[in-house]
Protein backbone atom coordinates (compact mmCIF):
# COMPACT_ATOMS: atom_id res chain seq x y z
CA UNK A 1 0.00 0.00 0.00
CA UNK A 2 1.47 3.21 -1.05
CA UNK A 3 2.10 5.90 1.68
CA UNK A 4 -1.00 7.84 -0.20
CA UNK A 5 -3.15 5.14 0.08
CA UNK A 6 -2.18 4.22 3.39
CA UNK A 7 -3.21 8.33 4.65
CA UNK A 8 -6.21 8.23 2.39
CA UNK A 9 -7.17 4.98 4.53
CA UNK A 10 -6.61 6.12 7.87
CA UNK A 11 -8.58 9.50 7.03
CA UNK A 12 -11.22 7.27 5.87
CA UNK A 13 -10.93 5.43 8.97
CA UNK A 14 -11.35 8.46 11.02
CA UNK A 15 -14.41 9.90 8.63
CA UNK A 16 -16.32 6.16 9.27
CA UNK A 17 -15.79 6.18 12.63
CA UNK A 18 -16.46 9.87 12.91
CA UNK A 19 -19.88 9.33 10.87
CA UNK A 20 -20.86 5.85 13.29
CA UNK A 21 -20.48 7.57 16.23
CA UNK A 22 -22.64 10.99 14.90
CA UNK A 23 -25.54 8.44 13.88
CA UNK A 24 -24.92 6.33 17.31
CA UNK A 25 -25.45 9.52 19.56
CA UNK A 26 -28.36 9.97 17.41
CA UNK A 27 -29.92 6.51 17.87
CA UNK A 28 -29.25 6.24 21.39
CA UNK A 29 -29.62 10.16 23.05
CA UNK A 30 -31.17 12.47 20.70
CA UNK A 31 -34.15 10.19 19.19
CA UNK A 32 -35.01 9.15 22.76
CA UNK A 33 -35.04 12.30 23.94
CA UNK A 34 -37.30 13.44 21.36
CA UNK A 35 -39.70 10.71 21.94
CA UNK A 36 -40.18 12.02 25.46
CA UNK A 37 -41.40 15.53 24.04
CA UNK A 38 -45.49 16.36 22.78
CA UNK A 39 -45.59 15.41 18.96
CA UNK A 40 -45.64 19.06 18.47
CA UNK A 41 -42.41 19.90 19.91
CA UNK A 42 -40.64 16.51 19.05
CA UNK A 43 -41.54 17.52 15.03
CA UNK A 44 -40.12 21.46 16.22
CA UNK A 45 -37.04 20.13 17.29
CA UNK A 46 -36.13 17.60 14.12
CA UNK A 47 -37.27 20.22 11.70
CA UNK A 48 -34.69 22.61 13.56
CA UNK A 49 -31.85 19.79 13.87
CA UNK A 50 -32.58 18.76 10.08
CA UNK A 51 -32.22 22.60 9.07
CA UNK A 52 -28.92 23.07 11.46
CA UNK A 53 -27.31 19.69 10.34
CA UNK A 54 -26.63 21.05 6.77
CA UNK A 55 -23.72 22.84 7.52
CA UNK A 56 -20.09 22.88 6.10
CA UNK A 57 -18.51 21.05 9.10
CA UNK A 58 -20.54 18.20 8.45
CA UNK A 59 -20.33 17.77 4.53
CA UNK A 60 -16.92 17.57 4.92
CA UNK A 61 -17.06 14.53 7.49
CA UNK A 62 -20.23 12.48 5.47
CA UNK A 63 -19.17 13.77 1.82
CA UNK A 64 -15.38 13.59 2.16
CA UNK A 65 -15.53 10.03 3.72
CA UNK A 66 -17.81 9.25 0.90
CA UNK A 67 -15.24 10.67 -1.31
CA UNK A 68 -12.62 8.93 -0.11
CA UNK A 69 -14.73 5.71 -0.01
CA UNK A 70 -15.54 5.82 -3.59
CA UNK A 71 -11.31 6.54 -4.54
CA UNK A 72 -10.15 3.37 -2.31
CA UNK A 73 -13.42 1.32 -3.71
CA UNK A 74 -11.47 1.92 -7.25
CA UNK A 75 -7.79 1.39 -5.97
CA UNK A 76 -8.80 -1.93 -4.61
CA UNK A 77 -11.01 -2.97 -7.46
CA UNK A 78 -8.02 -2.24 -10.12
CA UNK A 79 -5.74 -4.12 -7.23
CA UNK A 80 -7.38 -6.66 -5.69
CA UNK A 81 -4.88 -9.32 -4.81
CA UNK A 82 -2.53 -6.10 -3.15
CA UNK A 83 -2.27 -6.96 0.36
CA UNK A 84 -5.61 -5.13 2.15
CA UNK A 85 -7.14 -4.80 -0.75
CA UNK A 86 -10.46 -6.99 -0.01
CA UNK A 87 -11.01 -5.13 3.25
CA UNK A 88 -10.48 -1.86 1.61
CA UNK A 89 -13.19 -2.51 -0.60
CA UNK A 90 -15.20 -3.93 2.04
CA UNK A 91 -14.91 -0.58 3.77
CA UNK A 92 -15.50 1.60 1.21
CA UNK A 93 -18.64 -0.78 0.11
CA UNK A 94 -20.01 -0.47 3.96
CA UNK A 95 -19.79 3.13 4.05
CA UNK A 96 -21.08 3.91 0.38
CA UNK A 97 -24.29 1.32 1.29
CA UNK A 98 -24.65 1.81 4.62
CA UNK A 99 -24.45 5.33 5.24
CA UNK A 100 -24.69 7.46 1.90
CA UNK A 101 -27.45 5.22 0.03
CA UNK A 102 -29.42 4.48 3.17
CA UNK A 103 -29.09 8.46 4.21
CA UNK A 104 -30.45 9.58 0.55
CA UNK A 105 -33.40 6.62 0.12
CA UNK A 106 -34.55 6.96 3.24
CA UNK A 107 -33.42 9.14 6.03
CA UNK A 108 -33.74 12.68 3.48
CA UNK A 109 -36.81 11.57 2.22
CA UNK A 110 -38.04 11.16 5.73
CA UNK A 111 -36.67 14.40 6.59
CA UNK A 112 -38.34 16.37 3.80
CA UNK A 113 -41.70 14.96 4.63
CA UNK A 114 -41.21 15.85 8.28
CA UNK A 115 -40.38 19.43 7.09
CA UNK A 116 -43.64 19.62 5.23
CA UNK A 117 -45.64 19.09 8.32
CA UNK A 118 -47.37 21.76 10.43
CA UNK A 119 -46.27 20.31 13.69
CA UNK A 120 -49.48 21.56 15.00
CA UNK A 121 -51.98 19.96 12.64
CA UNK A 122 -53.88 16.59 13.55
CA UNK A 123 -52.32 14.53 11.19
CA UNK A 124 -48.94 15.44 12.80
CA UNK A 125 -48.79 12.98 15.49
CA UNK A 126 -49.06 10.21 13.30
CA UNK A 127 -46.70 11.02 11.30
CA UNK A 128 -44.14 11.61 13.90
CA UNK A 129 -44.64 8.42 15.59
CA UNK A 130 -43.99 6.34 12.28
CA UNK A 131 -41.34 8.78 11.59
CA UNK A 132 -39.33 8.44 15.22
CA UNK A 133 -39.29 4.13 14.36
CA UNK A 134 -38.92 4.29 10.69
CA UNK A 135 -35.84 6.98 10.69
CA UNK A 136 -34.59 5.78 13.92
CA UNK A 137 -34.06 2.41 12.68
CA UNK A 138 -33.01 3.33 9.20
CA UNK A 139 -30.15 5.51 11.20
CA UNK A 140 -29.54 2.04 13.08
CA UNK A 141 -28.20 0.80 9.85
CA UNK A 142 -25.82 4.17 9.25
CA UNK A 143 -24.62 3.68 12.42
CA UNK A 144 -23.60 0.04 11.78
CA UNK A 145 -22.16 0.77 8.25
CA UNK A 146 -20.31 3.61 9.44
CA UNK A 147 -18.48 1.51 12.72
CA UNK A 148 -18.06 -1.37 9.72
CA UNK A 149 -16.49 0.54 7.08
CA UNK A 150 -14.28 1.85 10.00
CA UNK A 151 -13.20 -1.47 10.75
CA UNK A 152 -12.49 -2.73 7.84
CA UNK A 153 -10.74 0.45 6.87
CA UNK A 154 -8.73 -0.01 9.51
CA UNK A 155 -8.10 -4.08 9.13
CA UNK A 156 -7.03 -2.84 5.48
CA UNK A 157 -3.76 -0.63 7.14
CA UNK A 158 -3.08 -3.43 9.27
CA UNK A 159 -3.13 -5.99 6.54
CA UNK A 160 -0.59 -3.91 4.41
CA UNK A 161 1.48 -3.32 7.32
Amino acid sequence: MSPIIYSTTVAAALGAGLMGGFFFAFSNLVMPSLRRLTPQAGIEAMQVINEVVLNPIFFLGFFGTALLALVLVAVAAMNFAGSGMPWLLAAGIAYLAGVILVTVFFNVPMNNALAAVDPSSAASAALWADYLDRWTMWNHVRTVGGLVSSGAFILAVRAAA
